[in-house]
């Protein structure tokens, strides 16, 4: 997606962009972070709703008419001290809430030479590490720049997942750099699927995303990507093939977990 300030035309795009994928057959469908807005800081909190509220329930009402699995990648959910969450919510094929993810890792940076972003602003950071079950499968949910903290997804394989979801707005800069890269090597380390759903090209000036929505498999390798502009990415997950990669190379088995230990908090 493209989403920029105005929810009603991301929603009515989102909800194109479910349709196409519904029409191609998918099971389970993934927008980017952020799909209802992305604009400036006082719009973010200006847009943002409780959950459940009006742009939540025309998503699950979606789902259920069109019998679809669907994460929201992310939106803006009103906090009570006057911020909102990074909310990710995924909608079983009823349209009921059926897990709710709350961004751990905030993009407070500052690059030499780029915009900088102090997501902590506007956003409480949650504290919650979330897997849920989807017909059977676990799926790790994350956003964005949580990609840059293995341990996240490392408790996520810990817990039994098999699908890493990704909705994102990453930079066009670190994008470039990173954004393939990381995603394939949290799919090889941890053998699992990752789809990752991308926000391309500006929202406001000087702030552009680097798009590549993509689907990676536990090898590494990239089954379907969206190079450039709006779009639907779709592959089919051979989840034999994951489970037999696991048993020839069991990386995950040979973990020397009486060394080391990974904890929440």
């Amino acid at each position: 997606m493209n989403s920029r300030g105005d929810t009603v035309a991301n929603l009515a795009t989102a909800l194109g962009l479910l349709d196409e994928a519904a029409a191609g057959g998918a099971d389970l469908a993934v927008l980017p972070e952020y799909f209802d807005y992305l604009g400036t800081d006082e719009g973010a909190l200006a847009a943002a709703e409780p959950i459940p509220g009006p742009l939540s329930e025309a998503i699950g009402a979606r789902a259920r008419k069109l019998g679809l699995w669907v994460l929201a990648g992310s939106l803006h959910a009103r906090a009570a001290d006057g911020r909102c969450s990074n909310a990710s919510l995924l909608f079983d094929r009823e349209g009921r809430i059926a897990a709710r993810y709350d961004k751990l890792h905030l993009f407070d940076i500052g690059l030499a030479g780029q915009p900088s972003y102090r997501e902590s602003a506007t956003v409480g950071g949650g504290d919650q590490v979330v897997t849920a079950e989807i017909e059977g499968l676990r799926a790790g949910l994350s956003v964005c720049y949580d990609i840059r903290f293995p341990e996240l997804y490392r408790l996520h394989m810990l817990a039994g997942a098999r699908l890493l979801l990704v909705p994102a707005a990453f930079t066009r800069h670190t994008g470039l750099a990173h954004w393939e890269l990381l995603l394939r090597a949290r799919a090889v380390e941890n053998q699992c699927f990752v789809i990752a759903a991308a926000q391309v090209g500006e929202s406001i000036a000087g702030r552009a995303c680097f798009g590549h929505s993509m689907i990676i498999d536990p090898w590494g390798q990239v089954l379907a990507c969206q190079p450039k502009g709006v779009g639907v990415v779709a592959a089919t997950l051979d989840l034999a093939r994951q489970e037999a990669l696991r048993a020839e190379l069991p990386a995950l088995a040979n973990r020397r977990a009486d060394i080391y230990r990974l904890e929440t908090r």
